[in-house]
């Protein structure tokens, strides 16, 4: 633990590294992919007619404060009848990595990028996907373009796709963002920078909470999950922040949505199948049940995702203190998202939680397999030439994705426990504050508030239930496993 201490970031960085190899997540890239990567002289062109030029519009980012691999940029035009055309631009990763290439193979192999505050693991090699197929400032990338139409109520109302040339003119980041549109702070300066950038994300932010509203109306579930995250100061950990949900990540959230319907529409209309992005509606939808009449509330004895998002709802208002425990609950009763294929005339098996039928993941080919598999299907399709993967592909690289994505999603939820671990380790014998979570066969599981972490309840423990405030005493810490325990505080009535 000395060393831990001493060096936290190194500490976590090797333990993150473990964990991947451990889950069947390659940590490291072979010599063939960077062999490949170093022979590269630059980003990919092409001066096609196919290509349009849009590098003169004013393309903007919207990401993370740290985000290097830059996927997407939107902006908008103003239609007649108070309409408004939305663009997204995303990043044409396959110009550059071919299918069955040494990179692409081991983008394959991972399919996702798994994100750890001590060290993070791209997909792609970092000189590709934050430098030479990243959408970063002041240069010119290959990019395919959703156009989309929407009328003054934020109603779709048709949507087209080309590959283009476009420019980043202003990277910015969620939460410099937010604070501009709640009028808390100034436009940034990057932004400032561009004639017309402001009302671009006025009017982006007002199209954007449109469409949430014209989603949750059909049911779409509106969670708020417990994902906290280090921040480090040199090697040492400072902090663990949860990660704040705001209007600038509903912009782009809202704006990818309507961006991955488009694309799974495209696809199904040329007669193409697709990796479709899926959540099934819930099987233990009675469970559900059972779980929301303890907060007296009865649901459909049918899966009804309008009862459920007006319920959540109420619970955000009434209780925020605990809805992420609630949403958390839900999540794992739903079930977990997955990758399916889905076939020309074939049933559509929909995005439950989303509250839409035809979805997939289409907005992040630096950071996500099943995008840039998405990606190579769109320019077959918009060439007419055949497509890249035969359907029996499809159907193996759509357990692979899912199986490979949930990997890497424990990797990050191990990560996220070693993080709180090491910042809990000296404060062992201290008390806290927190909210039951949990109670089952395997334990009572608490979750403290300052700093935001969850930990196992050992001891006398019966009698706990889920959404109690408990006072507990940190008594144990182990960072390479993720193990946090608590005891409860017996108050001592006669201080000395």
């Amino acid at each position: 633990m000395r060393h831990a201490l001493n060096d936290q970031r190194s500490t976590l960085a090797t333990i993150a590294a473990w964990a991947m190899f451990s889950r069947g997540l390659e940590p490291e890239f072979p010599h063939a992919v960077q062999q490949q990567v170093a022979a590269l002289r630059g980003p990919a062109t092409d001066n096609s007619s196919a290509v349009r030029d849009l590098t003169s519009l004013p393309w903007c980012s919207i990401d993370n404060d740290d985000s290097r691999d830059l996927d997407q940029l939107t902006l908008c035009e103003p239609l007649p009848h108070h309409g408004v055309r939305i663009l997204v631009a995303v990043a044409d990763v396959d110009a550059l990595v071919h299918k069955g290439s040494p990179v692409d193979l081991h983008a394959r192999l991972n399919t996702t990028s798994v994100y750890t505050s001590a060290r993070i693991f791209p997909m792609l090699p970092e000189r590709l996907c934050t430098d030479l197929t990243s959408l970063n400032p002041d240069q010119d990338r290959l990019a395919m373009v959703t156009q989309m139409d929407f009328s003054q109520d934020g109603v779709l109302l048709g949507s087209s796709i080309y590959r283009a040339r476009v420019r980043n003119h202003a990277q910015l980041a969620y939460d410099a963002i937010s604070a501009w549109i709640e009028g808390e702070a100034d436009l940034p300066a990057a932004a400032q920078r561009v004639p017309g950038l402001s009302q671009q994300l006025r009017t982006q932010d007002e199209v954007a909470q449109k469409l949430r509203v014209l989603r949750r109306a059909q049911g779409s579930l509106d969670f708020e999950t417990f994902q906290p995250r280090a921040q480090f100061v040199g090697q040492r950990i400072a902090t663990i922040q949860q990660q704040p949900q705001n209007r600038a990540r509903q912009l782009i959230e809202e704006l990818m949505i309507a961006t991955n319907g488009c694309t799974a529409r495209f696809l199904a209309d040329r007669g193409a199948a697709a990796l479709r992005r899926v959540v099934r509606s819930p099987e233990r939808w009675q469970r559900i049940v059972e779980v929301v009449k303890g907060y007296g509330v009865d649901l459909p004895t049918e899966p009804d995702g309008k009862a459920l998002e007006a319920f959540l709802a109420r619970q955000h208002r009434e209780d925020p203190l605990r809805f992420p425990d609630l949403s958390l609950v839900i999540v794992k009763l739903m079930g977990s998202g997955e990758y399916v294929v889905e076939r020309p005339g074939g049933p559509a098996i929909g995005h439950f939680g989303l509250a839409v039928l035809a979805y997939m993941h289409s907005t992040a080919p630096n950071r996500r397999y099943p995008d840039l598999i998405t990606l190579r299907l769109l320019k077959a399709a918009l060439s007419g030439g055949k497509p890249p993967y035969s359907h029996v592909e499809l159907d193996e690289l759509a357990a692979h994705c899912t199986a490979q994505e949930d990997a890497a999603q424990k990797v990050e939820r191990q990560m996220r426990k070693s993080e709180a671990a090491l910042l809990l380790h000296a404060r062992i014998g201290q008390l806290f504050d927190g909210l039951v979570t949990g109670s089952g066969d395997k334990g009572v599981w608490v979750r403290i508030f300052e700093p935001p972490a969850e930990g196992r309840l050992t001891g006398p423990v019966s009698g706990f239930k889920v959404g109690q405030p408990v006072r507990v005493r940190l008594v144990s810490t182990s960072v390479e496993r993720g193990f946090i325990d608590f005891v409860p505080a017996i108050e001592d009535r006669h201080p000395a």
